[in-house]
């Protein structure tokens, strides 16, 4: 397993200061997240941009939809190269098997449940199913359809690794450094970068605590620091 776990979130509406940020993050992280927000705004000059920079990339559109419109969607991602890339495992059984077929090189990753929902919202639109039933379920259908790994809060990865073992890499959103405070932040589910590394995540997203950080090099070693 590599020794760096940081995969840098790189939402925003800036093309410049992202590629500015890749340039000065890429030696000490991981990886980089590219979500909806910057793939809507920047397409795939953008994408190309990062690309040019020989970094992984992780390329979260969180498919789902029938079987057959993620295939072609799978076939259209695997032109980009991406490292990782995203389907939600609540678009079923063939939806996620279908990805095997077409995914080449390319990890494929299933989305559990959004960090953003805690369990009331959760028991509202899983009807009054539990968090931890839910991703236990979630993670035995990902690696039954042969999924690469599964994307989950920090609070539910001992449930995956008691399920799963090694058969799934776990990443993990949700993290915030000690000491971080955002009154902005919608993330339900957290934990620290150490905790989420001892309680078994393979690799940790994160973002605004280094990209919106006034030195983000050094809110990035900070962190690395803090889970050696």
């Amino acid at each position: 397993m590599n020794s760096k776990k940081i995969i840098i979130a790189l939402d925003n509406d800036n093309l410049k200061n992202t590629i500015k940020l890749i340039e000065e993050l890429k030696y000490d992280s991981f990886a980089f997240k590219v979500g909806y927000e910057f793939f809507f705004n920047f397409g795939l000059v953008g994408y190309k941009l990062i690309n040019q920079k020989n970094v992984r990339i992780f390329l979260d559109l969180k498919l789902h939809d029938i079987p057959n419109t993620v295939k072609n969607g799978i076939q259209a991602i695997s032109k980009l190269n991406p490292y990782f890339t995203t389907v939600h495992i609540s678009g079923g059984d063939n939806m996620q098997k279908i990805t095997n077929k077409t995914k080449k090189e390319i990890k494929i990753l299933g989305v559990s449940i959004l960090t953003s929902m805690n369990s009331e919202q959760t028991q509202k639109y899983y009807f009054n199913n539990d968090i931890n039933n839910i991703v236990s379920n979630f993670a035995t259908y990902a690696m039954e359809n042969k999924l690469d790994g599964v994307v989950c809060s920090p609070k539910e990865i001992n449930i995956i690794k008691k399920k799963c073992a090694d058969k799934l890499i776990i990443i993990t959103p949700g993290i915030r450094p000690e000491n971080y405070k955002n009154n902005a932040d919608d993330q339900e589910r957290i934990m620290t970068p150490k905790e989420a590394l001892e309680a078994g995540a393979d690799y940790l997203v994160i973002g605004r605590p280094i990209t919106e950080s006034l030195n983000p090099l050094e809110a990035l070693k900070n962190i690395n620091a803090s889970i050696k």
